[in-house]
């Protein structure tokens, strides 16, 4: 049964809280700091207004307790869960403050959506944000990414509780055996390689014009978002400002590379390359995105706006490896997607975003891992059906080493696959509620729970409250892949004293009245 949290338990949970809380605060001296190269005086006030107030808040939880020792299941359920929710609302105050937000809600959705890399956005003017404010969207995405537990655990925090916490953040790659050692190769790999595509990046952006500082900003900030799978632009025409087939292509494959599970890219690094090729999950990875592809393209070309075969592919597979990692870039204008694109094509980008990228990645989605698991169960299934009754069937798969298809395997995939789609379907619900089109409805909730980004235009600034804040739902529970997100409700509920919940009630239906 469900344990309730006890005052020892909360004040567990508020100490590594508050660890949490004053780490990301290191997150906010980046933009500080280019305010002040940048002469951006009003961002820096704000900046340094949010660094006070993270200190304040993080040290005082962390003093809660002094000693902390082993986190238990269910404490560090609670501290990750949490993690993502207050870290949202401290990153909303620089943002709220920046005059680029119609409400506090909007630079909270803001906010949520840079943490969990799933890069909608409803600034305004976007063209003229400050640097300071848009390095924050990036440094957002950059922590969300890698995991508030995975950033924690490689600057070696959280002592004996690291391994808990490491788990309840939905995280199951081990590269090497301990921990730190992993999340330590997970940060290398991501610095390291964002490091190389911004270099790239910058030579292409130089090339048609762009000045070198504002070139070496912007290659930085995309090569994060790209990584990531995350989605957020410096600028409001998205990747068609830069009009380069270049740098597209180079997006592409830092897009795929961050859809490649971790352990795969040490097994890679390490001299192993055959283990990609053998890799059941790279695969199913590789005939979904070729499959989808010649139907993305074949829809699309009936649209005289795409009639040129070049510029097909190049819109299509780029959108395709876009929706496929979750990433949300877009070398296409919202109208073209929503009025040039047939529903097919985008039933097709839908569909890619639900699935999304690799287990162990920072792609999001159910995971194609989990799907080539449930087909190798119906294969399993269909040959225990048509084999003799003394046969016994075993389905293997191959990832990172022959694996057998277990019951437990198949339930944690069949679980996950039912949460998420069952909020894809109460999200398109609530948006034919508010008055949008069925397709464009289904579009935007499978792009918030997925933490897709691609929108169909219905997440714009000062939306429908109600809808933004079930987007909000959507894109926590998808980060956390539900489980984590789930759990903690239920914690959180059972906790609550029955008699101080009824008096509560109570006095509700009093007021009511």
């Amino acid at each position: 049964m469900w344990q309730r949290l006890s005052l020892y338990d909360l004040r567990v949970v508020g100490h590594y809280l508050g660890v949490l809380i004053l780490l990301v605060t290191f997150a906010l001296v980046p933009p500080l700091v280019v305010a002040l190269i940048y002469h951006e005086w009003e961002p820096a006030t704000r900046y340094l207004f949010s660094i006070g107030i993270n200190l304040i808040v993080g040290g005082g939880l962390m003093f809660l307790r002094l000693q902390p020792g082993r986190l238990s299941r269910h404490q560090a359920i609670v501290v990750t869960g949490l993690a993502w929710m207050v870290l949202a609302l401290l990153g909303a105050i620089p943002l709220s403050m920046s005059g680029h937000y119609l409400s506090f809600l909007d630079a909270l959705f803001e906010s949520v959506s840079g943490f969990t890399t799933t890069g909608a956005s409803v600034v305004v003017d976007l063209d003229h944000l400050s640097y300071a404010d848009n390095m924050w969207r990036f440094m957002m995405h950059l922590i969300g990414g890698l995991g508030l537990v995975v950033v924690g655990l490689s600057f070696g925090l959280f002592g004996k509780g690291g391994a808990t916490l490491y788990r309840s953040e939905g995280r199951s790659e081990h590269v090497v055996p301990n921990v730190v050692q992993t999340t330590q190769f997970i940060g290398r790999i991501t610095l390291t390689t964002i490091a190389l595509s911004t270099v790239l990046l910058m030579i292409l952006c130089t090339v048609i014009g762009i000045k070198p500082d504002r070139a070496f900003l912007q290659s930085l900030w995309v090569s994060i978002s790209a990584f990531m799978t995350a989605g957020f632009v410096p600028m409001s025409e998205n990747i068609t400002y830069y009009h380069s087939t270049i740098m597209e292509v180079v997006l592409m494959v830092v897009m795929l590379m961050g859809t490649v599970s971790f352990t795969l890219h040490s097994k890679i690094l390490r001299g192993r390359v055959s283990m990609f090729f053998e890799d059941t999950e790279i695969r199913f990875a590789t005939a979904w995105l070729v499959i989808f592809v010649i139907v993305l393209t074949a829809s699309a070309s009936a649209n005289s706006s795409f009639s040129a075969l070049p510029a097909l592919l190049r819109r299509g597979l780029f959108m395709v490896i876009s929706a496929f990692s979750t990433t949300g870039f877009q070398n296409i204008t919202t109208t073209q997607l929503t009025d040039a694109f047939s529903s097919g094509a985008f039933l097709i980008l839908a569909m890619l975003m639900a699935v999304g990228g690799c287990t162990g990645s920072t792609a999001g989605g159910i995971k194609i891992g989990r799907m080539s698991t449930l087909v190798k169960s119906i294969v399993a299934t269909i040959k225990e059906t048509i084999s003799p009754d003394s046969a016994r069937v075993v389905v293997a798969y191959n990832h990172c080493g022959r694996r057998v298809v277990t019951p437990s395997l198949v339930r944690e995939a069949t679980t996950v696959l039912l949460l998420y789609g069952f909020t894809y379907v109460i999200g398109s619900l609530m948006g034919i509620a508010a008055g949008y089109d069925a397709s464009k409805a289904v579009f935007e909730s499978v792009a918030m729970a997925s933490n897709g980004g691609i929108t169909s235009g219905i997440v714009v600034p000062g939306m429908s409250p109600s809808l933004e804040m079930f987007y909000l739902f959507e894109m926590w529970a998808g980060r956390l892949e539900f489980v984590t997100f789930i759990t903690l409700i239920i914690q959180i509920v059972v906790s609550i004293p029955p008699k101080r919940f009824m008096e509560w009630v109570a006095s509700k239906r009093r007021w009511d009245s």
